[in-house]
């Protein structure tokens, strides 16, 4: 078991193997919207039910695949406490999602979720006294701000508590994940990642109406569970060890900009000029950000050891 969560902070320097690993589960999570629009499934929480599922059956074949029996075992046993937050993390995260759509409108919780990088900054300086630069802030504004573009188009005037409340709590959990994540960098995530998926996956299927999905729906929800949610979440937490967590977070959000480009590939559903422009803020705003720690960084200074899953 490798410790390489402190190489980068220590050395001053940006990880790029870790940003590569959360911009890969950032592209992995954003065919999500594509792959459900092949779906004839029309209960949610059967979707999630099944879709969580093949999550977890993926990551838990992949651990006995690549640590045995023993190792595997061995993984879920020492993620302790930081684990567990980070398993919670997921599966209130995962459930909430459905619940808090079905009282508010999709674009009002992509919207408060884009709070994501802020909240994981502000974790990280109040609780960890991670400093937290200004380009980092301005990067956060910027991407605050084009996700709201994004999706100005579709707000609607009417304001649920309940599911915008659902919405933020989602946000704050996933920013205190990736920081729990980024903080204990000796902890291997994957094993919580799973366990979370088996809970999200068992409290859908009490709520779903029906487990009964036809052949085709079957194997669209594999992939929307193994590939789509899965992989992701191995990747995300992986990469997380070695990175910031605002950062993290800020990579995070390469999601929202690209799940509307594989709907229109996919579908032919052309986004309009506000998800252009605001997508464009966002691309822009992260190009910048890693550019500038690119330039940063002291290029002397050894490389990280690669994460590991």
């Amino acid at each position: 078991m490798t410790r390489v969560g402190n190489v980068a902070t220590q050395a001053g320097r940006l990880d790029i193997g870790g940003v590569a690993l959360v911009l890969g589960s950032a592209i992995a999570w954003s065919f999500g919207g594509a792959i459900a629009r092949y779906l004839e499934v029309q209960d949610s929480w059967t979707i999630v039910f099944w879709r969580c599922l093949f999550a977890g059956i993926f990551l838990l074949t992949f651990m006995l695949i690549r640590d045995g029996g023993r190792g595997t075992l061995r993984l879920f046993r020492d993620m302790g406490w930081p684990g567990l937050t980070v398993a919670m993390g997921f599966a209130t995260a995962s459930t909430c999602f459905i619940i808090a759509i079905s009282y508010t409108t999709v674009a009002n919780v992509v919207l408060l979720q884009a709070g994501v990088p802020l909240f994981a900054a502000l974790i990280s300086w109040l609780i960890f006294r991670e400093p937290i630069s200004r380009i980092t802030w301005a990067a956060i504004a910027a991407v605050i701000g084009g996700v709201a573009i994004m999706v100005s188009g579709s707000l609607e005037g009417r304001i649920s508590p309940i599911g915008n409340g659902l919405a933020l709590l989602i946000a704050v959990v996933f920013a205190l994940t990736t920081v729990v994540t980024r903080r204990y960098p000796h902890v291997r995530m994957t094993p919580a990642a799973c366990v979370g998926c088996f809970a999200a996956s068992a409290i859908a299927g009490s709520l779903a109406g029906t487990w009964v999905v036809s052949a085709p729906d079957l194997a669209l929800l594999f992939a929307f569970g193994a590939l789509n949610l899965g992989l992701g979440m191995a990747l995300f937490v992986t990469g997380a060890r070695t990175i910031p967590a605002a950062l993290a977070a800020l990579l995070g959000t390469m999601e929202t900009m690209l799940g509307p480009i594989w709907v229109a590939l996919l579908h032919e559903e052309i986004p309009d000029s506000r998800t252009v422009v605001g997508g464009s803020v966002i691309l822009v705003a992260l190009v910048v950000y890693l550019g500038f720690e690119l330039r940063r960084q002291n290029p002397r200074t050894p490389r990280a050891v690669p994460p590991t899953i």
